[in-house]
């Protein structure tokens, strides 16, 4: 389809910086003139541009090439130490999934409390998470209201995603909406500021957008680092490029990552995370409650979850001994808690939910022991019999 080209170019340059790094894209420093020992003047710095909308898809305009200090460098380092667990918070605030009402939230609360206390860092939300953001909003709440000491407060690491919306189709309406997060969290900058997915499968015009504006919410300050979901291999490299154009380091990379979901060891997109310096987050870690050994045939899970995995739970079961032996092995571990170790012992963050105390406790349970090279590798082999996989996200990008 025939599209007019349009340019969408932000009206001002911040002369503010960030971590050290200018907001505007400037030119190395040209080499000394050895014949007259004088350097050449250097060349005002640009106003950065963001996007261009053509027939081609969205190309992203070149910014100036800049170096960092040392110093610079440094200070821009991603931010890689998350805990070994997270806690993914899609159910706090979700109806139509996981069945959310508000009387919920004294539970949820006392869930949050004992997260904390545990030593565990990073929450994971996003915009998208209930109506309203009512996601952020409940985590925003309960940081305010957590009990404990401030050294632990302040450990906490708030984590977002932002959705491409189809009316997100500029880079300022990206940073507005880590703006509208932060203030449901209630914090001026949100920890770790994520792109939920990637449009490319769909819509490539208004990928370039989306890059554009988490780039500029983080040299902004609204967001402290820069990371991703549901990228592939491929993708990552392209994005790794643009915001390494920009000097902006990518933290982080969650994508659904399990013993029913080992697309990302398989694709590449493990390897290309470590290449990268790219921490992998593991969410959904538990299939989304088929590896918790709660459901059959007989007994699919509830809604929406219970079609959609109707045909792994035939063949689950050999799987799911072969997890209770390795549990056993290991003192009587539950079947989350050696499905989460899995994740772990991938070089992985994996990030379960828990609705209540008694969920949360079992997950943490994963923690303090880690399986052997050879369990790992039965396991692995386990669930290559299974024969089957649960389906990927449909935004998930190769």
């Amino acid at each position: 389809k025939s599209q007019k080209m349009s340019r969408i170019v932000s009206p001002t340059c911040s002369s503010s910086f960030r971590r050290g790094a200018n907001v505007c894209a400037s030119t190395n420093v040209p080499e000394t003139n050895n014949n007259n020992n004088k350097k050449k003047k250097l060349p005002t710095p640009q106003k950065r541009r963001d996007v261009l909308i053509g027939l081609s898809g969205a190309s992203l305009l070149s910014h100036a090439p800049y170096s960092l200090s040392s110093i610079e460098q440094q200070q821009q380092q991603p931010l890689t130490d998350i805990g070994e667990l997270g806690l993914g918070c899609w159910s706090w605030g979700n109806s139509f999934v996981w069945g959310y009402e508000e009387s919920m939230d004294d539970e949820l609360q006392r869930v949050f409390n004992l997260a904390v206390d545990r030593g565990v860092r990073l929450f994971d939300s996003a915009d998208s998470y209930g109506k309203d953001g009512r996601s952020e909003q409940l985590l925003g709440k309960f940081i305010r209201e957590y009990p404990g000491d401030d050294a632990k407060k302040n450990d906490i690491i708030l984590a977002t995603k932002f959705a491409p919306y189809p009316w997100r189709v500029t880079s300022s309406s990206f940073v507005n909406a880590a703006k509208e997060s932060a203030k449901r969290f209630g914090k001026e900058k949100i920890d770790l500021g994520q792109l939920h997915w990637s449009t490319g499968n769909y819509q490539p015009l208004q990928e370039g957008a989306l890059w554009s504006g988490i780039a500029d919410a983080y040299e902004e300050g609204i967001i402290g680092a820069v990371g991703l979901s549901n990228y592939g291999p491929r993708q990552l490299q392209k994005i790794h490029k643009y915001m390494s154009s920009r000097g902006v380091k990518i933290s982080t990379l969650q994508v659904q990552y399990h013993l029913l979901s080992r697309f990302p060891e398989l694709n590449g997109t493990k390897e290309t995370c470590d290449e990268l310096g790219i921490k992998l987050i593991a969410y959904s870690p538990l299939a989304l409650g088929l590896l918790t050994g709660k459901y059959s045939v007989e007994n699919p899970p509830p809604g929406l979850r219970g079609q959609a995995y109707k045909g792994v739970l035939p063949p689950l079961p050999t799987l799911l001994e072969i997890m209770r032996e390795v549990g056993d092995a290991h003192g009587g571990k539950s079947l989350p808690q050696v499905a989460l170790n899995w994740c772990m012992c991938k070089d992985t963050v994996p990030i379960p939910g828990a609705k209540n105390v008694r969920q949360l406790e079992d997950n943490l349970g994963a923690l303090g022991w880690r399986l052997s090279a050879a369990e790992v590798a039965e396991l692995d082999k386990a669930a290559e019999k299974v024969g089957v996989s649960t389906s990927q996200n449909i935004f998930q990008t190769a």
